[in-house]
């Protein structure tokens, strides 16, 4: 940029910037009563990324979805859609939102009810015609257009549900958990259809309390908790911040089950579901460790040595089960 530009040029060259940033969110609050739900929330998506927000149940990512799409309004902060403030007409073309709850009409056809959510977002005619059909290919429901909603199975209906939110084709795209009580198929079905999204060039919002979704499906990650942004990387990123170049050994014991926590706690390691875990510098180290276990009267029964990944990640920033 020119030093010497007039305020004006600077002006118009920052409100171009921002109009390009997909989603802005920026020191957002909300508060219900005495739980603060969100808590200065940042966060940027740029274009042609899939941004994950990771975290437990409860942690505000369903809040912080809400506000972007205007549904909640917070009590601090600002969120901006292409510039456009949550809420706006411009906001909400930009937008698609699909919540965990399914928002059919179960005793319309698949292709009914596109055609009425599609009309909603102010479609109509050939336009309209052209994206129930996209929609229904995208979803692969293009055989069963003609079927009633309500007889569709589980992972139809969040198929169909994803489509709904997005038959107008918007370029942000927020995906509130999407993947809620369907089966594997269905599961790897909705990855390829959010694939083929990223593919057209959405931006996409993929908020999942599943580790292995963000690791496949996610160019950064943003991790949450508490109402609070954590950490926020990409996968690789996050992994590396935390551990570095170091390792994770998991190990199954056998012995009385107090000495077993006390040798756990001794090698400053922790147990989880019956298998002790530890992270070391060296694999060089483990020999020392299984010695160690042997002397203490514990029998060692399985090792598995792996690179810590996100959920690892998660445990060492809170202190617990990413699905707790």
């Amino acid at each position: 940029m020119n030093l010497h530009s007039s305020p004006d040029a600077l002006l118009q060259s920052s409100s171009s910037l921002l109009e390009s940033i997909p989603l802005e969110v920026v020191s957002l609050v909300k508060r219900f009563g005495e739980v603060t739900a969100v808590d200065g929330v940042s966060i940027e998506l740029r274009g042609g990324e899939c941004l994950g927000l990771l975290g437990p149940n409860g942690a505000g990512k369903s809040t912080l979805i809400r506000i972007v799409v205007g549904r909640v309004l917070p009590d601090a902060g600002r969120v901006a859609v292409f510039g456009s403030r949550a809420g706006s007409l411009d906001a909400r073309a930009a937008l698609g939102w699909v919540p965990q709850e399914l928002a059919l009409y179960p005793r319309l056809t698949c292709g009914e009810n596109l055609a009425a959510f599609g009309r909603y977002h102010g479609l109509s005619g050939g336009k309209l015609a052209e994206s129930v059909d996209w929609c229904l290919k995208w979803a692969a429901l293009d055989d069963r257009a003609g079927e009633l909603a309500k007889n569709l199975s589980g992972g139809m209906k969040r198929r169909l549900n994803m489509a709904a939110g997005i038959i107008h084709r918007p370029r942000v795209v927020l995906l509130d958990e999407p993947t809620v009580g369907v089966d594997p198929q269905s599961r790897n079905r909705i990855f390829e259809m959010i694939e083929a999204l990223r593919n057209e060039g959405a931006a996409i919002v993929y908020t999942t309390h599943y580790m292995e979704e963000a690791e496949r499906l996610c160019d950064r990650v943003a991790i949450i908790d508490h109402g609070r942004i954590i950490a926020q990387d990409t996968p690789e990123g996050l992994v590396h911040s935390s551990f570095a170049s170091r390792s994770q050994v998991l190990a199954r014991l056998d012995g009385p089950p107090s000495e077993i926590g006390a040798w756990v706690e001794r090698h400053a390691g922790r147990l989880a579901d019956g298998v002790a875990e530890f992270t070391i510098e060296r694999s060089t180290l483990i020999a020392g460790l299984l010695d160690d276990a042997a002397r203490s009267g514990l029998e060692v029964v399985d090792v598995t040595v792996r690179r810590p990944n996100l959920e690892s990640v998660f445990l060492h920033l809170t202190g617990r089960e990413l699905r707790d």
